[in-house]
C-alpha cells in the first residue's frame, strides 16, 4: 500500500480521483461532440441523432446496477473495481477514436460510409464502456476510505478533479475544434483508467454494515426485493421512463397524457409515503429511498437546462424566432453564449467542492449544506427568469449562482449516500443511485421538450428548472444525516 493511502493524504485522494476523472471526460466529450460530429460529418438528421442518444440513459438503467453487483462480488487482478475500471476505460477510449472514423468503420464492414446502425452500435458501446467503469469509479473511493470527513474529502477532491478537467473538455472544443477534443480525450481516457488503478491497493474483504457482528466479512448477495424496494420511489419517474421508450420505437401514444397524470400520482403517493415513514424511524432504507427521490428532483431540472438552453439563448437573449434559420455567424454566437454559460457553470462546480463545500460539511453537517446549495441553485434558476432576458452577461452572472448547486450535486450526494447502504453492496447501491439521475433525465428529454417547444416564451425553461430545484431543496430538508455511530439497522 502507498504511504499516501494509508495517510490518506491529499495526493492520495487526486490519484484516487482520475478514473472518475477519465470517465466524466469522456462523457463531456460525447455532450460535446457526438451531435455535431453526427449532424455535420455524417448528415444524419434531428430524428436519427435522437435516437443515437436514446442509447445513453438505456445503457444507465441496465448496466449500472447490474455491473455494480459483479463488481461487489469479484476478485480479479487484485481488485474488485479494477477490472472493469480497466475494460470499461479501454473500451470508452476505443468508441471516442471511432467517432470520427465512423465511416471508415462501415466501409470495413461492406457498406458505403456511416450508417445509422453503425452510429447506434458505437455510441451504445460508448455509453456502455462510460457506464461499465463510472460505477467502479465511484464505489472504489467508499472502498478505501471511512465513513465521515474522510469519505466526503474523496467526493469531493473527485469533483475538483474532475470538474477542471471538465472545463478543460470545454475550452479544448472552443479555442481549437471538436477533433482535437477527440484526439485528447483518447489519450486523457486511457492514461486515467489504465494506470491509476494499480497504485489503489482495495481491501481483499469489505464488511457488511448490516450484519450483527461487525467484524464479520460476507460475501454479497443480490437481494431482487431489498433492491425494488429501495428504487420504489422512483416508480413514477420509471413509469414514465418505460414509456417514453416504448413510444419511441412504435410511434404511439396514449391519448389524454394518462400516462403523465399516473406518473405524477405515483410520485407524490410514494414521495408523501416515504417521508412519513422517515418522521416515525431513521433507517438505512428509508433515508436511501429520500435520497433518491430528493435527488431526482435535482436532475429534472438540470437535465432540462442542460438540453434546452439552446432554444432560451436563440429565443430570449438573441430575441430569434425559435423556428428561424439562422446565418453560420448567428448559430456561432448562440454557441459561444452557450459555451461560456456551461464554463462558468462548471468553473464553480470545480473549484467549491474541496476548497468550501468539503470543509463546511465537516462542521454543520452534509446534508444541510447540500440542501443550501440546491436551494441556492434554485435561486440561481429564478434569476435568470426574472432578470435575464436579453443580457447574457446577466445569464453569466446567474449561471455562477446555479454553479453552487452544481458543484454539490456531483460530490456531496455520493458521500450522504454512501453512507445508508450496506458497504458490502457499494456497487449495486451506487448503481441504483444512477437511476435518480437517468430517470430524470428522460422525463427532461421528452416531457419537459414538449413543453419548452410548444411554449411561445422560452422562459418556461428557468419556470421548470426553479420549481423542480426549490421542489428538491425542501425534499432534502426531510433527509437525516447518517450518525456518527450508524447503531440504527434495517
Amino acid at each position: 500500500m502507498l504511504k499516501a493511502q494509508k495517510n490518506l493524504s491529499n495526493s492520495f485522494y487526486a490519484l484516487l480521483s482520475l478514473p472518475a476523472t477519465a470517465m466524466g471526460f469522456a462523457l463531456s466529450v460525447q455532450i460535446s461532440a457526438l451531435s455535431w460530429i453526427l449532424s455535420t460529418k455524417y448528415g444524419f438528421d434531428i430524428h436519427e441523432v435522437g435516437i443515437v442518444w436514446a442509447a445513453g440513459p438505456l445503457a444507465g438503467i441496465i448496466a449500472q446496477p447490474i455491473v455494480g453487483a459483479i463488481s461487489d462480488n469479484v476478485w480479479f487482478m487484485n481488485g474488485r473495481r479494477r477490472p472493469f475500471i480497466l475494460i470499461g476505460g479501454f473500451l470508452a477510449a476505443l468508441m471516442l477514436l471511432a467517432l470520427p472514423n465512423i465511416d471508415l468503420i462501415g466501409n470495413m464492414f461492406g457498406h458505403d460510409g456511416a450508417t445509422l446502425g453503425m452510429a447506434i452500435a458505437i455510441a451504445i458501446t460508448l455509453d456502455l464502456s462510460i457506464n461499465i467503469s463510472f460505477n467502479p469509479t465511484r464505489s472504489i473511493i467508499a472502498d478505501v476510505t471511512p465513513e465521515g470527513s474522510k469519505r466526503t474529502n474523496g467526493y469531493t477532491w473527485m469533483q475538483t478533479i474532475s470538474g477542471t478537467f471538465g472545463v478543460l473538455a470545454y475550452a479544448i472544443g472552443a479555442y481549437f475544434d471538436n477533433y482535437s477534443l477527440i484526439y485528447f480525450g483518447v489519450i486523457l481516457v486511457l492514461v486515467f483508467s489504465l494506470i491509476p488503478p494499480f497504485f489503489i491497493e482495495e481491501p481483499r474483504e469489505i464488511k457488511s454494515s448490516n450484519n450483527e457482528n461487525s467484524n464479520d466479512k460476507v460475501k454479497s448477495k443480490v437481494n431482487y426485493k431489498e433492491a425494488f424496494d429501495s428504487v420504489l420511489p422512483l416508480s413514477g419517474f420509471l413509469l414514465y421512463g418505460l414509456y417514453v421508450i416504448i413510444t419511441q420505437f412504435t410511434h404511439s401514444e396514449v391519448p389524454g397524457n394518462i400516462v403523465e397524470y399516473t406518473a405524477i400520482g405515483i410520485t407524490i403517493f410514494l414521495g408523501a409515503k416515504v417521508i412519513i415513514s422517515g418522521m416515525n424511524s431513521n433507517t438505512d432504507k428509508t433515508e436511501f429511498q429520500k435520497i433518491l427521490l430528493a435527488h431526482a428532483f435535482t436532475w429534472l431540472g438540470v437535465q432540462s437546462m442542460f438540453v434546452y438552453m439552446f432554444a432560451y439563448v436563440k429565443s430570449n437573449i438573441m430575441g430569434f424566432d425559435i423556428d428561424n434559420k439562422l446565418t453560420e455567424t448567428d448559430n456561432n454566437q448562440i454557441g459561444a453564449i452557450i459555451a461560456i454559460s456551461f464554463l462558468v457553470l462548471n468553473l464553480v462546480g470545480a473549484i467549491l467542492p474541496a476548497t468550501i463545500l468539503g470543509p463546511l460539511s465537516e462542521k454543520v453537517g452534509r446534508v444541510k449544506v447540500h440542501m443550501t446549495s440546491i436551494a441556492i441553485m434554485a435561486a440561481g434558476y429564478a434569476g435568470i427568469l426574472f432578470f435575464g432576458d436579453g443580457d447574457k452577461y446577466i445569464l453569466y452572472v446567474f449561471m455562477a449562482v446555479v454553479g453552487i448547486g452544481w458543484a454539490s450535486t456531483i460530490s456531496l450526494p455520493f458521500a450522504i449516500m454512501s453512507e445508508r447502504v450496506d458497504q458490502a453492496k457499494m456497487g449495486l447501491f451506487m448503481g441504483l443511485f444512477n437511476l435518480s439521475v437517468v430517470l430524470p433525465q428522460l422525463v427532461a428529454s421528452f416531457k419537459m421538450g414538449e413543453v419548452v417547444k410548444n411554449a411561445d416564451d422560452k422562459n418556461v425553461l428557468f419556470i421548470i428548472t426553479s420549481i423542480t430545484l426549490a421542489i428538491s431543496a425542501v425534499l432534502w430538508i426531510f433527509v437525516k444525516e447518517p450518525s456518527k455511530q450508524r447503531a440504527i439497522k434495517d
